[in-house]
């Protein structure tokens, strides 16, 4: 009888390390062929017989990301971060996640979507202390440092803040300097810093 019951154990639990197994593999060609709510399916599932599998876990905050779940991406990637703090592109998609949510939703108060901007800012930043050599966060911490200075820059009672927003298009120049040093021939970049020294010119 213990035989037979330790027998049963050991089939169930090889059955749910294969359908775990079997989510992971398909939520991961979902997510190579693109079609990322149909891996949001199945990497949840999968996750539902191991909630710390960072590698599952990444792919569906990825996932999430580019289905525009917004708020699972964050939720999904903090949990990335909190089992692998070093983990760069979690910074990243959490930071872009994050700017997204502060510039398109809808019905947030400001004070809401400086939160989201700070945090943005704070994701950016680290993803540089993991890897200084990498253009893209310099340009979208620049991009988030812009929006942080036209938010704080707006003539709304006890919110506006020309000191704030003025250090913030100072730091979003500064990234854009950096992005052009690196790459110099980016016409879209020198747009967007022209852009941003006029927005600052502009502050009263």
């Amino acid at each position: 009888m213990r035989s037979f019951l330790g027998l049963l154990l050991i089939l169930l639990t090889a059955d749910i390390a294969f359908a775990q197994t079997s989510y992971h593999k398909m939520g991961q060609k979902a997510l190579i062929d693109g079609n990322f709510k149909a891996a949001v399916s199945n990497l949840e599932k999968a996750l539902a017989t191991d909630s710390s599998d960072v590698n599952t876990l990444y792919m569906l905050g990825y996932s999430y990301y580019h289905s525009a779940s917004y708020k699972a991406a964050v939720n999904t990637f903090n949990r990335v971060i909190s089992l692998k703090p070093g983990e760069n592109s979690a910074y990243y998609y959490r930071g872009k996640a994050r700017n997204i949510m502060a510039n398109e939703t809808k019905g947030i108060s400001n004070s809401d979507r400086e939160k989201l901007l700070l945090s943005s800012i704070k994701d950016f930043s680290r993803a540089i202390e993991l890897n200084a050599e990498d253009v893209k966060l310099y340009q979208n911490r620049a991009v988030a440092y812009r929006d942080y200075g036209v938010l704080k820059g707006q003539k709304i009672p006890n919110f506006y803040d020309k000191n704030k927003a003025t250090s913030s298009f100072r730091a979003c120049i500064s990234d854009f300097e950096k992005v052009l040093s690196i790459t110099p021939d980016r016409r879209d970049i020198i747009t967007q810093l022209a852009d941003a020294k006029t927005y600052m010119q502009n502050l009263k």
